[in-house]
């Protein structure tokens, strides 16, 4: 039988929880699953200053989302699960999502993982000796050789494609190279923003993959911009500069090529005019 102190306790733990829930800007449900309490509480107090996390039993979690009675935060009761806690904060959700994608450190593959990206191992000497670790290598297809009494990868090689599982062999070889391609932290799983009134899941923040990418992208809308003759303050000294060149070939050529060259303009001149005439008709 609940005691009525152990009762009195929920109450009061579901009572906090609305109040927090009410009161903040954005409410987020994580995973804690597989992180350790060592990492747990350095990203704990890391998030201080952009909010506050709570763990708390699954039930009483739901208990609280039904007590806000409002239709739109009550939905996150949906991603609930096991080892999960929530995140009251202040923060846009996106900034706060940004923080905790920051807050992850790498960790090593274990057999039957699947992998997220292809992982690979990269060419140049290896901390191995010479032993076991050549046929371990080789099994994998990793061209090798020996250096000043170290292993040498010869080509860098994908031992893991993207979405294949992580055999016993290749994780092994990750372990003695300290490959570590896996991230470990706090995941959102979903992500109430009491302005918009909406629920966001599958938040992936890369803020340096962003970047690159806009990066490339500028390179990229650059070249087009010039390639089709467009102007603007981005590609305007790219056109002056190649008139310039354009100018100084001119002024060397021989009175007679100016007088060709003139000729020919004279002549596009003329082939201008006569489509005009033509559609005119």
């Amino acid at each position: 039988m609940v005691s009525k102190e152990s009762l009195q306790r929920k109450k009061q733990e579901i009572k906090s929880l609305v109040e927090k829930m009410q009161k903040s800007r954005t409410v987020m449900i994580v995973s804690l699953s597989g992180l350790p309490s060592k990492q747990f509480q350095s990203i704990k107090k890391k998030l201080r200053k952009e909010g506050e996390i709570k763990m708390t039993k699954k039930n009483i979690l739901k208990r609280a989302l039904d007590e806000t009675k409002e239709d739109s935060i009550v939905k996150l009761k949906d991603f609930v699960k096991d080892n999960c806690a929530v995140i009251f904060s202040q923060s846009e959700a996106f900034d706060l999502a940004a923080v905790l994608s920051e807050n992850k450190n790498p960790i090593g593959a274990k057999s039957g993982q699947e992998a997220l990206e292809d992982i690979e191992v990269e060419e140049g000497v290896t901390e191995l000796i010479p032993g076991p670790a050549i046929s371990e290598l080789g099994a994998l297809g990793i061209k090798v050789s020996v250096e000043n009494g170290k292993i040498a990868i010869k080509q860098t090689k994908v031992i893991v494609k993207k979405g294949q599982k992580i055999t016993s062999g290749a994780a092994m070889v990750m372990q003695k190279l300290d490959i570590k391609p896996f991230l470990i932290g706090i995941d959102p799983l979903a992500i109430y923003d009491s302005e918009s009134k909406k629920i966001y899941t599958n938040v992936k923040i890369d803020r340096e993959k962003t970047l690159l990418e806009l990066k490339t992208g500028k390179v990229k809308s650059l070249g087009f911009a010039q390639s089709i003759i467009f102007y603007c303050k981005e590609t305007v000294g790219y056109f002056l500069a190649k008139a310039e060149i354009g100018a100084k070939k001119i002024g060397t050529l021989s009175p007679n090529e100016q007088k060709s060259e003139s000729e020919e303009k004279k002549e596009d001149i003329q082939i201008q005019e006569e489509n005009k005439t033509q559609e005119g008709k």
